[in-house]
This record gives structure tokens, sequence and C-alpha cells, in this order.
């Protein structure tokens, strides 16, 4: 009996995944040698034309971490679509679109000008800009990606069978992702392999929040140093840990840091950055305009600190031009 077809591939993120999947140390040892590695280009040598030989579906499961931002990325999540019986979402880049698609708070062409021409690094010819195409006489054509004009998720491209969030995923859920496939012990299609619970849950500060939690300031994380067995939203740091998927063992509280919401939202919830904002504009103790303004003033980037993680998956998922007439 053949084993299992399994396929790893890298768009739009850190590669922080990826050591995420090196990450099982000697746990990768039993999955290795249960399954058949037919592509994973960071670590092995594979090529594209390697999947295009395959037959349709004959990868059992594609493990796809990255938003999608370039052309080739798009090309390569379809081919390992048609190719894969089942696609992961790994990572929050995939799942939601990652700390990539705030790049959807300005466009393309802003991003390219700023890099090639303004960038304080630049020393070479600032009129100099990429070209997709360019003939050379010893070469013919070379190539390079488009670069589109907005960030996506995985499952704004592609068919996605189920998501492992974080950033990156703990080898924990990693592992009892690969063991459920292996087992053939899968949830229905599109569950988020992690626990249904908000991080709280698995806080060991939980039991020191108020039963009617409420603050009068907010503040940020160079300001204090946190009482380390307390609350931290208590405390007036942005804690999303409430409106958060639990999962991660709450190991940035743990290091005394408010979460920061990569595991993205419970269900039902269709918009991350509309819930945490909701949350925290609920706990702000005062009425008074000018007390909620001087409060709210904390936030210096409200689209980075509630839309960290899920830009590309919110219900606005981009900022649009609006053409004066």
């Amino acid at each position: 009996m053949s084993r299992p077809k399994v396929a790893f591939y890298w768009c739009a993120s850190c590669g922080g995944c990826e050591e995420a999947v090196v990450d099982l140390a000697e746990n990768i040892l039993p999955v290795v040698e249960a399954v058949d590695i037919v592509f994973w280009p960071v670590a092995l040598d594979f090529k594209r034309k390697d999947v295009e030989a395959l037959e349709n579906r004959a990868i059992d499961v594609a493990f796809i971490n990255g938003a999608i931002r370039l052309s080739e990325q798009e090309e390569m999540a379809k081919l390992l679509r048609e190719k894969s019986k089942l696609v992961v979402a790994y990572g929050t880049c995939a799942y939601l679109g990652g700390i990539p698609g705030l790049a959807n708070l300005t466009d393309r062409e802003s991003i390219l000008h700023y890099v090639y021409r303004e960038a304080p690094s630049l020393a070479a010819n600032p009129d100099t800009m990429p070209q997709e195409h360019v003939r050379m006489a010893e070469d013919g054509v070379l190539e390079l990606p488009h670069f589109d004009d907005t960030v996506r998720t995985l499952d704004q491209v592609i068919d996605v069978d189920y998501y492992i969030p974080g950033c990156p995923p703990l080898p924990q859920l990693t592992l009892e992702a690969v063991q459920k496939i292996l087992k053939g012990e899968l949830p229905p299609k599109g569950a988020v392999l992690a626990p249904a619970q908000a991080l709280c849950q698995e806080c060991e500060r939980n039991a020191s929040k108020p039963e009617r939690l409420m603050i009068s300031d907010i503040k940020r994380v160079h300001e204090v140093i946190p009482d380390a067995k307390t609350c931290l939203l208590a405390q007036g740091l942005l804690c999303l840990g409430p409106a958060t998927r639990g999962g991660c063992g709450a190991l940035c509280v743990q290091a005394n840091m408010p979460c920061t919401g990569c595991f993205g939202p419970l269900e039902p919830i269709r918009d991350f950055g509309g819930k945490a904002l909701s949350l925290v504009a609920s706990i702000v103790d005062s009425t008074d305009e000018k007390v909620l303004r001087e409060c709210f003033a904390k936030i210096p980037d409200p689209a980075g600190t509630f839309y960290r993680y899920s830009l590309p998956a919110a219900l606005l998922p981009q900022r649009r031009k609006i053409n004066a007439r």
C-alpha cells in the first residue's frame, strides 16, 4: 500500500510557517516515515514541473502557507488545488491574509514607488522600476511575476478544505492535524483545526479578570510593566484574548505581552477586526466624548491593531481610491 502523498508550499509570508513544520523536532520523524513528501521546495529539491507531472488528485494533502500577492503564487495555488485531494490553509497568512495583508491599506503603485524611488536606503537610479518582461540577447525574454494590487487569502483564490491558524501554527496543532488526516478522522469541510474556545479560556490569568471588566484608560506596552498575574486587559493593555480563538496556550500572555489576535476569530464571527474593536469599545468606562477621544487616541494605529492579521478577510478588505469628479 502506497503512503499518502503530501506537499508543502510557501506563498506571501515570512517563512515562519515553514519553520513551524521543522519545529516538530523529533515528532517529524514518524510523520516523514508515514508519508511521501512529493513537493517541498524550501527544504528539498523539487520543481514546478514535478507537480505538473503528477496526475490530478495524486497528492493526498497540500499545506499551503502565505497569502496570495504574486501571479506565481496564484498559479501554484491553483496547480496544487488541481493535484490535491485536500488543501489546508496553513497559518494565519493563508487563512486570513496575515501581516502582509496590511498592504491592502495602500495600492500597488504606491508600494512600488516608495520601495524603488523614495526609500531612505536607496542609492541607485531613482528612475529604476521593476519590469515584468525584459528581452535579453543571450536568454530571450526574462519574466518576473506580476505584483497584484490586492493581497488575498488562500480561499479567495482556490477552494480550501481546512484551516490551521497561528503566526506561526504551533507544532502540536500541526502534528494533531497531520494525525487526523492520516487516520481519516477529520471534521466537516471548512473547519478550523484548533480549539473552538476563546484564548481567555486557556489563559492562567483568566481567574483574575473582574466579573464586570471595565477600564478607564488604554495603555501601550512600552508605558508600563504589567503585573504578571493579573489580566492584561483589566490593566488597560489591549489584549485581544476575549475575541481570539484559543489553541496557542496563551504564549504571548505568559511572556507578559498582550494577545494580538493571530489565531483569528471564533465562529460565527465574520470580521475579526470589527469584533476586536467592539470588544474594546464596550469596556471603556465612560460616556464622555472628550474622555473617549483621549482614551482611543492611545491607539495610534487602529487598523494595524485590530486588523493586524485579518484585513484581506474583513468585510472591507482594502482601501479604495475615490476618483474626484
